[in-house]
């Protein structure tokens, strides 16, 4: 990961409360947070014990909505 320049807001006691981040810093960790959440997802959905079911199935099932 790419070094983040890091600017705080602090309280009257001079307590950190806040970051301030530039926006191309912000832009890549939602980026790399979203990244992190697909590989979880991932992970989960191999190491579950449910059935696979074909990509078009389940697209279906999702239009479908529930029942």
């Amino acid at each position: 990961m790419a070094a983040i320049g890091e600017r705080y807001v602090v309280d009257e006691k001079g307590k950190r409360v806040g970051v301030l981040l530039d926006l191309d810093d912000y832009r890549r960790l939602l980026e790399e947070a979203e990244e992190m959440d697909a590989i979880r997802a991932y992970d989960a959905a191999k190491s579950s014990r449910d059935e696979a079911i074909p990509f078009e199935q389940a697209v279906a099932e999702i239009e479908r909505g529930p029942r």
